[in-house]
């Protein structure tokens, strides 16, 4: 027994000091890397940094140091360059401009030593910078990043892939500026979109929400956003906190996101109301729906066409459609068919005429008296 607690405990304290050696030993822990070659903050004399935290005034000078690692069993060469950082299109997530862009911020500001470097095999290279902060820059998050782009096209497998990509990966920088920060976040373009069945109980019905998030303000926000949809006569049917949010949206971004709701009524008329909170600011749209299944759909604008063309009727003193008499009933005179040729009028006996009704002579005046 004594001899599998020592067992034990030497297994434990081995894999502790492995931990703890390989920490101590990769300051780059908290690098972006791609697996073939990472990007980080240099170590200050307090901790690790994973990102640049960087804070500076308008017309402000900041120097700092980027490491550059490779990791493969080959020398690699680097295009070194700074970019402004802008959410994804897609999902929200953080994303660089690349080095044909035009630079607006820190892309702009931050100048590496060295626009080029090359990397020794299982090597790393330290490359000081400068940010100079201009003196009209506005104050607020000037997010962006470092980049190490290998500029070597990669085809992946050559013989069926006729699309190359160059790889690239970025420390990111977060800039504060001073001055006033606004956090502001607006709500747009609420949009619902129903998925309903042919026949009403013959099948699933869904709806998908669509949004956008729009950061109005000069701050990166973390937001938050719930959900709420409301029936007839004010009934809750959903009410959750929505998940798929970007977790950083920067300052000017706007996000398209959608939201599906499974199991929407298929039979109702509402609302649904998007809240979007981070801290410091808090805004809400909404927009109605009317749930209503294709075949009622289409029923229920027959009935509107046809309630329509009687009105009008109605109004100008005319039948809907014209009606003939027929024998067996009265029949719409557009479903007359005349069949065969046209039969000849039969002679009419013409009556006799009507006899005068004889007159009495009027007397003259003089035989009155």
């Amino acid at each position: 027994m004594r001899k599998l607690y020592v067992l034990i405990l030497s297994v434990f304290l081995s894999v502790f000091l492995s931990v703890f050696l390989l920490a101590l030993a990769s300051p780059a822990s908290y690098a972006a890397d791609n697996g073939s070659w990472s990007v980080y903050p240099v170590s200050s004399k307090i901790a690790a940094r994973p990102y640049f935290y960087l804070s500076a005034d308008p017309g402000q000078t900041l120097r700092d140091k980027v490491a550059v690692a490779n990791k493969t069993g080959a020398p690699l060469t680097f295009r070194l360059y700074a970019a402004d950082a802008y959410n994804t299109a897609r999902d929200g997530g953080f994303a660089v401009r690349t080095v044909k862009e035009k630079q607006r911020g820190v892309g702009a500001w931050a100048h590496p030593a060295r626009s080029r470097v090359t990397v020794p095999a299982h090597g790393s290279v330290t490359v000081p910078f400068t940010l100079r902060v201009p003196e009209k820059a506005e104050p607020g998050d000037h997010p962006g990043a470092l980049v190490a782009l290998d500029e070597r096209l990669d085809r992946g497998d050559a013989a069926t892939s006729a699309v190359a990509v160059q790889r690239a990966v970025g420390a990111r920088i977060y800039l504060r500026v001073g001055g006033p920060t606004v956090p502001a976040l607006a709500v747009e373009k609420v949009r619902i979109s129903h998925h309903q069945p042919l026949v009403p109980g013959l099948g699933a019905s869904g709806a998908t929400i669509s949004y956008t998030l729009h950061n109005t303000g000069n701050v990166t926000l973390n937001p938050k956003v719930r959900l709420r949809a409301e029936g007839l006569f004010g009934r809750t049917l959903l009410s959750r906190e929505l998940t798929k949010l970007p977790s950083e949206l920067l300052p000017g971004q706007r996000v398209r996101l959608t939201e599906p709701w499974h199991g929407a009524p298929q039979l109702d008329w509402g609302d649904v109301t998007l809240t979007a909170t981070a801290p410091g600011t808090r805004e809400s749209a909404s927009t109605s729906f009317l749930a209503l299944p294709w075949l009622m759909a289409v029923l229920a604008g027959v009935g509107l066409v046809a309630a329509v063309v009687v009105i009008r009727a109605r109004r100008s003193g005319t039948r809907p459609w014209p009606l003939t008499a027929r024998r067996g009933g009265i029949r719409p005179r557009w479903l007359r068919v005349r069949r065969g040729r046209a039969r000849p009028s039969v002679r009419v006996r013409p009556s006799r005429p009507a006899r005068p009704t004889p007159s009495r002579r009027r007397s003259s005046p003089s035989a009155r008296r």
